[in-house]
């Protein structure tokens, strides 16, 4: 069991070429699995995890609702923004500029054999290290992600999620909000849940801005320690 991941910032990155890099990444270790399977051979899966910020996009999942985009495309390409039909799960979700998004690319044969326990591990990285912040979140029972004040009124979510997985090689991820405009929430039904506002770490903090790198060093701590991975150098590409 390789449990080796490779880290990649890629900085700001248009959402298309990042999704197609992901799926060549992740097109990559299958053939890998397949060939293994089929040839008995033994060779080793690679894993990664890919930082990215994103320019204004709006992604929808393979089942959700075209109708949770509130505004049509002449709309978004005026607040420079685009829109993806994409083959994760989930509903609709936004992606912009002051929000980490992740993407670990992982052959969960190398760590463990369970979709869920993989949800539950992502969402915990995100839970402990808002913890480092003095925030306190948590899950949302039948809600994917983090989200703040569950069960009140002022429920609202800092971190959305939403990954396919094959052979047990996942790819897309989460999407953390730390220094995130938030008016570009207004133009969907986040997740497809209604009622339900959305927040980010600065805001929270009441600060105008917080460090990136610092909340990405914090994630991968906690990742390193919940997937028991080996974390190799970041990388810039």
């Amino acid at each position: 069991m390789n449990k080796k991941v490779h880290i990649q910032d890629l900085g700001l990155k248009d959402y298309k070429e990042t999704w197609d890099y992901q799926e060549q990444l992740f097109k990559d270790t299958l053939d890998l699995k397949i060939r293994n399977r089929r040839e008995e051979l033994s060779l080793v899966t690679p894993n990664h995890f890919l930082f990215v910020e994103h320019p204004h996009v709006y992604t929808l999942g393979k089942s959700g609702d075209i109708s949770n985009l509130l505004v049509d495309e002449k709309v978004l390409a005026a607040k420079g923004a685009t829109f993806y039909k994409i083959n994760r799960g989930g509903d609709i979700t936004y992606h912009g500029p002051g929000q980490i998004v992740g993407y670990p690319i992982l052959d969960l044969d190398n760590f463990f054999t369970d979709i869920h326990k993989y949800l539950r591990f992502l969402e915990e990285m995100v839970i402990l290290t808002l913890a480092e912040y003095g925030i306190k979140s948590e899950r949302s029972p039948g809600e994917t992600g983090v989200w703040l004040d569950v069960g009140t009124p002022f429920a609202r979510k800092i971190c959305a999620m939403g990954v396919r997985a094959s052979r047990w090689v996942t790819m897309h991820g989460f999407a953390l909000n730390v220094n995130a405009d938030l008016g570009y929430f207004d133009m969907m039904i986040p997740c497809g849940i209604k009622g339900k506002a959305v927040t980010s770490l600065n805001v929270e903090l009441g600060k105008k801005e917080i460090d990136l790198d610092e909340v990405k060093q914090k994630l991968l701590k906690h990742f390193q320690v919940l997937f028991e991975a080996k974390i190799n150098e970041k990388t810039e590409v």
